[in-house]
């Protein structure tokens, strides 16, 4: 079951400030501190349970991110076909088949805190990944749809 096609402009949305405030926050130093809770905060001293004022402006942009293409993947198109359920199904396997090789090359060659952008990454990859490998299938679809 799908979210309806008019929660993909919030997602697009979204997904556009995501990139606003990533552009920002690696070029201008944007940052905003706020309150927040955590249940483990580890910089110079491990705790739990704890609240501390702190940069959300990193965590600000992963939700957006995460958010917007959240809605974007799981809403229908705005002309849903009944290929479309099939395409989808295929879109998913191959987003499976290509994480999976994505992960092992970066286990393989990538080390130290270079791993650890690399499963960062990875939260939006499969997402990428879908959007991609969907897209491309239902143009193909599409263009081989004879009219009439």
């Amino acid at each position: 079951m799908l979210l309806s096609n008019k929660f993909r402009i919030p997602g697009y949305i979204l997904i556009i400030t995501g990139i606003v405030f990533a552009v920002l926050y690696f070029t201008v130093k944007f940052r905003f501190e706020v309150p927040v809770f955590a249940l483990v905060s580890s910089y110079l001293k491990t705790k739990y349970f704890t609240t501390f004022s702190t940069n959300f402006t990193d965590e600000s942009i992963y939700l957006l991110l995460l958010a917007g293409l959240t809605l974007v993947v799981f809403s229908e198109e705005k002309h849903e076909k009944d290929i479309f359920k099939v395409l989808r199904y295929k879109a998913l396997v191959r987003t499976v088949i290509a994480d999976i090789a994505f992960l092992a090359i970066s286990v393989i060659f990538i080390y130290g805190s270079g791993f650890l952008v690399m499963v960062m990454i990875n939260v939006f990859l499969p997402f990428i990944f879908y959007l991609l490998f969907f897209n491309f299938m239902k143009i193909k679809e599409l263009r081989n749809i004879k009219p009439g």
